[in-house]
């Protein structure tokens, strides 16, 4: 069964269950406590909790979806028989309309009788001191006649949640055979019975709260290469008709590195470039554009620098994704992607050839081929196969970096002195102390200009940059195109109403955690210590907050007083970032 039989068969097979079609959401998520889009449940998470309708949104209480989704956490085992960066996953949701009888017996009826294929076994919830053990999906399970099924712990079905905090529950894993006579773990189904106040790091370190949820859902996950793999009897996801028509097009001979590992990640990250261009992601030093450019720059060291391979990514995939289906769009991923390859191709030419020369390499001489060259660890670490940096290692490498940073910082508090202060969101420039009250104002407006472009633009706005003097505020904002003018008047009326109101405006110390928990903007994590400044403007009268964000200040007392704010100009700053001049009068 190819693959895109299988989508079409998922989303009609639940949308005959009274699941409403839900169109994948961005890479780039409207949670700011993480990067990407990590899973399907992600833009379902307001639901869960009650701060959304689904009913009012999406006329049902169940949802159903293909969901983009990107994690680096596995970029290391890219190459493989599973793992990947960028995948598809199929996820059937409810908020609150069916529990474990409807959504176990609705994966084994989708497996067993729509795709023919046979459960090798399931695992279920073992218990622990916090949470009983999940006998009901047990017995669901053997009363469909499944009777292998195996107990584990919270660290593999347990679900914690997508970000620093979240729905939550038990988990009951599916397991399916692939050629290769192994049997792999195809569909997570997840039993949302608490709201976690912590991350999933905390969760298992037993440090999360589990606040039970006044309404249960169901949150699953099935990732579609993995079951292609099954129901095409492949030995790996790579064989697959997602993969095939790709790899045929590699071709790195020339970098002496023909390997299927080799191949296997390129056609993962070939993937994963074209749908972070497709959402709007550009090649930077920070945040997912980081991402963007580091796996970039590995395919650049396998040989790779032809940007048309990108075509045969688009054309396997723009007949389910509409944003691939658009030729100014092709043109735009494929003149990116050239871009960055010629304006890295001939410094990163220069700085292989160098880590040719030097042989061994250290983390000093890592960090040192990083500065010069903009040779990043993964492609120092994968560079003949690994000959030269036996001994390298991430923390070792992380090290250098920190220390880099820690220099960095010193020598920009030498250059201010007492004639400036050197803030966490930026450089606020002040050359006497008449100056502090007018860059105060402007300081506090700018953070209202970033929830008011948040608000007009949408949660894909991030911030890139921000300088401040007495003349002026400049802000940088990830952001994929030129806002429109009645786009900046809606922005700086919002600021003005904002100001208008006269919020108060205040800050708490508190944990970077925490901090996150709580709802914190904050998009330069590398600065922040273990605790952090949040300051947040809110109506005392209404609790409503229009801006909570890591920052070291200063600020004003009451928004009343930073005065009338107006844009004078807005620009581009480098690919995919836009830039912003504003006034206090």
């Amino acid at each position: 069964m190819q693959s895109s039989e299988i989508r079409q068969k998922f989303l009609a097979f639940f949308e005959a269950r009274g699941h409403t079609v839900v169109p994948s959401s961005s890479l780039i998520p409207d949670d700011p406590s993480v990067l990407l889009t990590t899973a399907g449940m992600q833009q379902f998470k307001p639901y869960y909790t009650g701060d959304a309708d689904p009913v009012k949104d999406f006329k049902s209480l169940n949802t159903v979806s293909v969901q983009k989704s990107f994690r680096t956490s596995d970029i290391d085992e890219v190459g493989d028989e599973t793992h990947l960066t960028f995948f598809e996953m199929l996820g059937n949701f409810s908020f609150g309309g069916y529990f474990k009888e409807e959504a176990i017996t609705y994966g084994h009826d989708f497996i067993t009788q729509e795709l023919g294929l046979a459960i090798s076994y399931v695992t279920v919830f073992k218990g622990s001191d916090a949470v009983p053990k999940d006998t009901e999906s047990e017995n669901i399970w053997k009363s469909l006649g499944v009777a292998d099924v195996r107990e584990e712990g919270m660290e593999d079905v347990f679900w914690g949640p997508t970000g620093a905090s979240g729905p939550c529950g038990p988990t009951t894993e599916i397991y399916c055979t692939n050629a290769n006579g192994k049997d792999v773990e195809i569909w997570n189904i997840v039993f949302n019975e608490f709201l976690c106040n912590g991350s999933r790091e905390q969760l298992l370190a037993g440090n999360a709260k589990l606040i039970p949820l006044e309404k249960k859902g169901i949150d699953t996950g099935m990732g579609l290469e993995r079951l292609a793999m099954i129901s095409q009897n492949k030995k790996n996801i790579f064989e697959t008709d997602l993969f095939a028509p790709i790899v045929e097009n590699i071709d790195i001979r020339a970098s002496g590195r023909n390997s299927e590992k080799g191949k296997r990640i390129i056609a993962d990250h070939a993937r994963a470039i074209t749908f972070l261009l497709a959402d709007g992601v550009r090649p930077s030093n920070k945040g997912v554009g980081y991402v963007l450019r580091r796996l970039m720059r590995r395919l650049i060291i396998y040989g790779v620098q032809d940007a048309l391979l990108f075509d045969t990514v688009i054309d396997s995939y723009k007949d389910f994704y509409e944003e691939l289906n658009d030729e100014n769009n092709r043109d735009e991923i494929i003149r990116v992607a050239a871009n960055e390859y010629g304006k890295f191709g001939s410094t990163l030419g220069r700085g292989l050839n160098e880590l040719r020369r030097i042989g061994e390499v250290d983390a000093k001489m890592a960090f040192k081929l990083y500065e010069s060259f903009g040779l990043p660890y993964e492609m120092i670490k994968d560079f003949d196969d690994g000959k030269n940096a036996k001994n390298l290692t991430r923390e070792a490498f992380d090290e250098e970096f920190r220390k880099h940073q820690e220099i960095s910082r010193a020598g920009a508090t030498a250059k201010f002195g007492g004639h400036g202060l050197y803030m966490k969101t930026g450089e606020v420039t002040i050359r006497d102390e008449s100056e502090v009250e007018k860059v105060t104002r402007l300081h506090t407006a700018t953070h209202l200009m970033h929830a008011a472009l948040r608000a007009v633009l949408g949660p894909e706005v991030r911030q890139d940059g921000s300088d401040i003097t007495v003349e002026r505020t400049r802000f940088d904002f990830r952001f994929g195109r030129k806002v429109a003018p009645e786009e900046l008047k809606k922005v700086e009326e919002w600021v003005n109403d904002a100001i208008s109101r006269d919020l108060k405006v205040e800050y708490k110390e508190m944990a970077y955690e925490e901090a996150l928990v709580e709802g914190a903007l904050g998009f330069f994590k590398e600065k922040y210590p273990p605790r952090v400044k949040v300051y947040t403007m809110f109506d005392p009268k209404t609790g409503e907050i229009f801006s909570k964000e890591f920052c070291g200040g200063p600020h004003v007392g009451h928004t009343g007083e930073v005065g009338r704010f107006r844009i004078v100009k807005e620009e581009s700053s480098s690919a995919g970032v836009r830039r912003i001049r504003g006034v206090v009068e």
